[in-house]
């Protein structure tokens, strides 16, 4: 198997403007998530919204097999041309994982059609538990059942999104809520997964059972051998007769 090819997109914002984010990421989100899949074997680059074209040009792209996504305050700065540009390359066959609060991402919000992907959130730092709801998922290879997280964000249930087609985690937080936090879908030729740890004021990506899950999701997001599909009119495959009797060309056409 080729290495597979990441790019890791992150607004690198948090990071610049807030010391307890610095603290926390001195080289950014993007780079945290890059340093440990570099260690698991992968070919990996950054990309961030300050960047042209946010970092994301056509050449990127074509040279990525799985983009991340992390995004929080800066939703709306994204160009649509990009988010145009990410949506196809996802039908194409790229995956795509989108983490925390990029559930409000214009490239989320495209893939997932018309649901707003509103949520409750609470930012008290409280306990989480992550559960495996799925736990002969490829996702959740090397993990055990459970996931402790000491003091995370609250996101709470009703979660408007469309059903996922694999849920493979959802969380309680010591508040009471309940949430899908690990969801996949299928977009074309494209693999989606939507991971929600990770608010920025803690230390979400340097826990190993956190990394070992991104990891793992970029394995089964990576693009498979597929057969090239073509759309529109077409010519038939093998001969067809398409006289009718009393019938001339296609009545559902004025000629």
């Amino acid at each position: 198997m080729s290495t597979i090819r990441v790019t890791v997109w992150n607004e690198y914002l948090h990071e610049i403007q807030f010391d307890q984010v610095a603290k926390i990421y001195p080289n950014g989100i993007h780079n945290c998530i890059g340093d440990f899949l570099k260690e698991a074997g992968m070919d990996v680059k950054t990309a961030t919204l300050r960047m042209p074209e946010h970092g994301l040009t056509e050449a990127v792209l074509q040279d990525t097999d799985v983009l991340i996504w992390w995004g929080h305050m800066a939703h709306h700065e994204v160009a649509d041309d990009i988010v145009q540009r990410v949506y196809q390359r996802v039908l194409d066959g790229m995956g795509l994982i989108v983490l925390h609060s990029g559930h409000a991402s214009k490239i989320f919000s495209k893939l997932m059609g018309t649901n707003s992907g509103n949520l409750k959130w609470r930012e008290d730092g409280e306990k989480e538990i992550l559960w495996a709801v799925d736990p002969g998922h490829p996702i959740c290879e090397g993990l055990d059942e459970k996931i402790i997280i000491e003091h995370e964000e609250m996101y709470g249930e009703h979660f408007d999104i469309p059903q996922p087609d694999e849920q493979v985690f959802i969380s309680w937080f010591a508040g009471g809520e309940v949430f899908r936090s690990g969801c996949c879908w299928h977009r074309g030729k494209g693999r989606i997964f939507y991971f929600r740890p990770g608010h920025e004021v803690f230390p979400i990506y340097h826990m190993p059972q956190i990394q070992k899950i991104i990891i793992n999701a970029v394995k089964w997001a990576c693009p498979r051998k597929s057969p090239d599909v073509t759309y529109g009119n077409t010519q038939p495959i093998v001969s067809v007769d398409s006289k009718v009797e009393g019938v001339t060309g296609n009545p559902g056409l004025q000629e």
